[in-house]
């Protein structure tokens, strides 16, 4: 027996029927990409959505063909995403901050057979258009005073709606049957395609109504700065219509002085955004002393945000801040950091711990973390592994099967992040798994280290990276931006860390920079960083280089990996004598010199971010030479001592002769390596260079030692 309730199909048509049936007058502002403020209402746009819907059907598009926007926040945008839904068609979003070869793959993949696009990116389509051959036709939003010849055959869309009709018969599908197309930006290999059906859409869009998580009303005015490109603008472009909420739609201007003007002039009280773009608006309010007169409610997610950005908006703007956390993969909204009664009890600065937490999970998302091996963890809020999620707006399979099979046997999905999950309910993430920095057995978060360096007033964006380290397999590198017009020393950041952080996750360095890359979901771009600092050595590293590689094939294997970040509990009977990899790591890196010890000239600059030039793997090559004449000595005086070179006369001497022979071609190199240093960049490579020269050059007391050993 089934219940007697009314078949009505979710599908997301009926979201934009419903908002010109009961808030038709309502606006819908948009920052046009020809430069002025155009407002219509929902009323008119649900009109012309239908417009589109015919012009697509006299192009051909069937229910299930893919069709393209790449376009910024407009209501032109609006109108063709509905209009591409109304018919079953899917909307697929194209990223316009990929590179180009990335589009090529994305839109062949799809195979998108219309695209409409905003006139911006025209040059990258003439770039592109011979590349792309399932794409039938090209629609510019436009007037047909504004076409170009830029894109040989592209029709103009004011032109196609003007003569089109208003009659269009929408829905009549199944809930299930797809309605949107978003590629993930494909860090690790190509972008993969989630497939969101009208259900999951429509489902998404009930729960983001919730107090708790959006919480928009019809008496909001709603500024979704976060492109419509990724993932839906966090589904805003469906709840803002559902409620019938003013929508305010920046266009291409995305700086600080345009973001604060749509604000005051159209009275926004709810904005959308990433924490870079907020960071944007807050120097243009301290340099201008501007104000923020009506907004009331920021949502920030993307990536984690900095403290200093929630202190700003609470204590200089008397502006709240919910910090959010979601993927492609779930629509988008997984967490959001609104208080539970427990937290709302709190003062203000303990429930800013909880603030700068990704928060708790709706109805219909559920969390669990795992190790390694699969087993449930705790929520305790320190224990940290890997982040699965499932519910009704998660990704089930990507596009065209890509991937395989990506969930777990109980239907879970892999995030790709490390987090923490409390008492409260309240996730953290730590980090992106392949971002974690490893050392000594433990995880260090690289984010919790730049969101707190991103809060000193000299700092305009932090990033911090896991570099190689002999003894430690990795070390943090923070990499600052500073503010314009201000200089700073790494001590200073590195005492702003202190007390804030443990003390074995302070970074063995400080690298100023012209520039942080970001990605083009607005997130730091790690995977570009790393390739750009693969040839950076820590001073850290030169200190521990050669008793590291001597010791190497003597060491302990390594310990497994703990998914807690403070290390093991002082409770521990033993603990005392068989000390944490986080216990063992402090103590070893207090005994180390500082950089400043060992070096006054090393003063690491922008030029660090260039990239990987040829000397340092010349270096790197010269370093193994160095080492490998004092090795072979140390490793004949060894097993000779031992008595294990007895049997085999004349194998130790034999073995010393090519590692004396072998220690003059080393110096030379070297030598070389030295001379190569002064004429690239003896500041970036001349201590190095300086370290390998002596190491070569040690191996003469190498063998003078080895000698009397042997004899």
């Amino acid at each position: 027996m089934q219940g007697r309730m009314q078949d009505w199909p979710l599908t997301v048509d009926r979201i934009l029927d419903h908002a010109a049936s009961w808030h038709g007058d309502r606006e819908i502002v948009s920052r046009s990409v020809e430069g002025p403020i155009v407002r219509t209402t929902y009323g008119e746009v649900h009109k012309r959505a239908k417009r589109v819907s015919n012009v697509l059907k006299a192009l051909g598009v069937v229910q299930g063909d893919r069709v393209a926007t790449l376009a910024w926040n407009t209501a032109r945008h609006i109108e063709a995403w509905y209009g591409i839904m109304g018919i079953g068609a899917v909307c697929h979003t194209l990223n316009p901050r990929l590179f180009a070869e990335q589009l090529v793959y994305i839109i062949n993949h799809a195979e998108d057979k219309v695209l409409f696009t905003d006139m911006t990116f025209l040059p990258i389509l003439n770039q592109i258009r011979s590349q792309i051959p399932t794409v039938k036709h090209i629609i510019v939003f436009a007037g047909e005073d504004r076409m170009t010849n830029e894109v040989p055959g592209a029709l103009c869309y004011e032109a196609l709606v003007q003569e089109a009709s208003e009659s269009c018969e929408w829905g009549g599908f199944d809930e299930n049957a797809p309605a949107g197309l978003c590629y993930t930006s494909g860090t690790t290999g190509n972008p993969k395609g989630v497939l969101y059906s009208h259900r999951s859409n429509f489902l998404h869009t009930l729960v983001t109504m919730g107090a708790d998580v959006l919480g928009i009303g019809a008496c909001d005015t709603v500024l979704p700065v976060v492109p419509m490109f990724h993932a839906n603008a966090w589904g805003v472009a469906f709840s803002a219509p559902a409620v019938g909420a003013k929508l305010v739609m920046p266009g291409q201007k995305l700086d600080g002085a345009s973001i604060h003007e749509l604000l005051e002039s159209e009275q926004v009280t709810f904005s959308a955004a990433v924490p870079t773009v907020w960071q944007t608006l807050l120097n243009h309010l301290r340099e201008t002393n501007g104000t923020l007169s009506t907004l009331k409610r920021v949502v920030i997610g993307g990536s984690a945000v900095p403290e200093a950005i929630v202190r700003a908006f609470r204590d200089d703007y008397g502006v709240s801040v919910t910090h959010a956390w979601g993927m492609t993969e779930t629509s988008p909204l997984g967490t959001q950091a609104t208080p539970n009664h427990i937290i709302a009890a709190m003062g203000a600065e303990d429930q800013l711990k909880y603030q700068l937490k990704q928060g708790r999970p709706p109805l219909a998302i559920d969390l669990k973390l795992e190790d390694d091996d699969g087993k449930l963890l705790p929520r305790d809020g320190h224990t940290f592994g890997k982040l699965m999620v499932k519910g009704p707006f998660v990704v089930g399979e990507y596009f065209r099967g890509d991937g395989g099979n990506i969930l777990d046997k109980d239907g879970f999905f892999d995030t790709g992040d490390v987090a923490t999950l409390d008492s409260n309910g309240f996730m953290q993430i730590t980090d992106r798994s392949k971002d974690v920095i490893k050392s000594g057995g433990e995880w260090i978060s690289s984010i919790e280290i730049e969101n707190i360096a991103a809060g000193h007033p000299k700092a305009d964006l932090a990033a911090v990276i896991g570099v190689f380290h002999p003894k430690w397999d990795e070390r943090p590198l923070l990499l600052v931006k500073l503010k314009p017009g201000v200089e700073a020393t790494k001590e200073e950041f590195l005492k702003f860390l202190e007390g804030k952080i443990a003390k074995w996750w302070t970074p063995d360095d400080v690298v100023f920079v012209d520039d942080i890359p970001l990605g083009a979901t607005g997130k730091i771009d790690k995977k570009l960083i790393r390739q750009r600092m693969a040839d950076y050595v820590l001073p850290t590293t030169a200190a521990a280089a050669a008793a590291a590689t001597v010791t190497k094939a003597l060491a302990a294997p390594p310990e497994p990996k703990i998914y807690a970040p403070e290390g093991l509990k002082a409770a521990e009977p033993d603990l005392f004598l068989h000390p944490s990899p986080a216990a063992a790591l402090e103590t070893e890196l207090a005994s180390l010199p500082r950089p400043e010890e060992l070096t006054k000239a090393f003063v690491p600059s922008a030029t660090a971010l260039a990239p990987r030039p040829w000397l340092g793997r010349y270096l790197t090559f010269a370093l193994v030479l160095a080492l490998l004449p004092a090795v072979i000595m140390l490793a004949t005086a060894g097993l000779s001592k031992a008595g294990v070179l007895s049997g085999f006369s004349g194998v130790g001497p034999a073995l010393l002769a090519f590692a004396r022979n072998l220690a003059p071609v080393s110096v030379l190199t070297a030598a070389a390596g030295v001379i190569g240093a002064v004429t690239v960049s003896f500041r970036r490579h001349g201590l190095r260079a300086l370290l390998i020269l002596a190491i070569a050059l040690a191996t003469v007391g190498f063998y003078a030692w080895a000698s009397q050993v042997l004899a």
